[in-house]
């Protein structure tokens, strides 16, 4: 069971967010907020992720994904609850 005050979301951002640096930001700006869970590129050009911790670090992370890195033009940024799944230490850029 994941313990209290945990969150966890599935985001999706569209915009201009591949070919800027989208994912490596992503993973650095988690990091620093103690977020675990991944992010990766779609087909469809968008970025997908999955975030997940404290409920403060989870609402930091959704606020500065509406930013993202220079050169990023966010155009939309939909997320939606999951439920925690004590995702291993560390968020991941997968393929």
């Amino acid at each position: 069971m994941a313990e209290t005050g945990r969150k966890a979301e599935r985001v999706r951002i569209k915009g201009r967010v591949q070919g800027v640096g989208f994912r490596i930001w992503t993973r650095t700006e988690a990091e620093r907020l103690g977020i675990t869970g991944w992010v990766r590129n779609e087909k469809d050009g968008s970025v997908a992720a999955f975030l997940e911790g404290s409920d403060e670090a989870v609402s930091a992370m959704l606020e500065a994904l509406w930013s993202g890195p220079p050169g990023a033009v966010v155009g939309n940024v939909v997320s939606e609850a999951a439920e925690p799944i004590e995702q291993p230490a560390g968020f991941r850029i997968v393929r």
